[in-house]
Parts: C-alpha cells; structure tokens; sequence
C-alpha cells in the first residue's frame, strides 16, 4: 500500500509539474504597438491645418475631408450631425451665410493614442480680416486610423463666450 502511495504521490507530482509547464508555454506575451506620439501630433495637426486652410478657402469639400463616411459631429446649440455629408452640408450652408471674412486657427493641445484610435484635445481660435482676435474656444476629436490614416469619427467643440441672450 505504501508502495502505491509513493507512486501515485510521484505522478500526481509529475503531472503537476509538466501541467504547469505546458501553461507557461502556452501563455501569450501581448505586446502594446508602441506608438510615436509625435508623429501622431504632427498627423493630426496637419489634418487641423487643412480644416482651417478649407475654411478660409470657403471650400466645404476640403473641410469635410476631415471626417469619416460614418462620423458624427456634435455642434453648439444644435442637434448631432450625423454621417459626412449632412456634416460637409452644414459646412457648406455656414460658408455661403458668412459675410465676415473671419478665420480660426486650430491647435492640437494633449493627445491621448493607443491601437488605432486617437483622441484630441484642441483649442480653436477665430480672427477677423485684420488679425484681431474674435472668439476662441475648445474642441474634442475622435480619431480611428482607418486605411493606414487617421480620420474623424466624432467631435465637438464649445466656445468660451458666454451664451447670447434669447439663445
């Protein structure tokens, strides 16, 4: 009896061992793609620079090229657009109103990226034709890189003027 003890104890031991072994083999090392933040910045600005650079050329086109077929942009004191085009039409509508030749500049803030999705934090700025500053304010963008390039799925921005009266 104590014969078969011993021997059950020893494969319950060799068993355990190789079991234990085989767990750690099989266990995946999940490596994080490292991501140069800079270059994702310098990405992502470029992209703010042509959105600034469509809308002083008042091209709604350009503008829209910013963002995703399936995007949503969530405007100020208006309901979420939904899908690029009802986003480049709206462009467009606030492009043919604009008489007042004023322009903004964007400018990338903190950027947050991991796997294929990035998030900006921007600041806006609005000048007029002379450079003086008109308005300014903060924006949010949510970035997937899709066909090898970051695009916009969603975004919203706030101004930093207190809200009109009657509004």
């Amino acid at each position: 009896m104590r014969k078969h003890i011993k021997l059950f104890g020893f494969l319950a031991f060799t068993a355990l061992f190789f079991s234990a072994c085989a767990t750690a083999e099989k266990e995946e090392v999940i490596e994080k793609e490292v991501i140069d933040m800079a270059k994702v910045q310098v990405e992502i600005q470029a992209m703010e620079d042509a959105f600034a650079a469509g809308e002083k050329a008042k091209d709604a086109d350009a503008v829209a090229a910013y963002y995703a077929d399936d995007a949503i942009s969530y405007t100020r004191n208006k309901q979420p657009l939904s899908g690029k085009k009802a986003i480049r039409d709206n462009i467009a509508n606030n492009i043919a109103k604009d008489t007042t030749e004023t322009y903004n500049v964007y400018k990338v803030v903190d950027l947050f990226a991991e796997g294929n999705i990035a998030v900006e934090i921007g600041s806006w700025t609005e000048f007029d034709a002379s450079g003086k500053e008109t308005e300014n304010g903060n924006y949010m963008s949510f970035f997937e890189k899709r066909d090898g390039k970051y695009i916009c799925v969603r975004d919203m921005s706030v101004t930093t003027s207190p809200l009109k009266s009657g509004m």
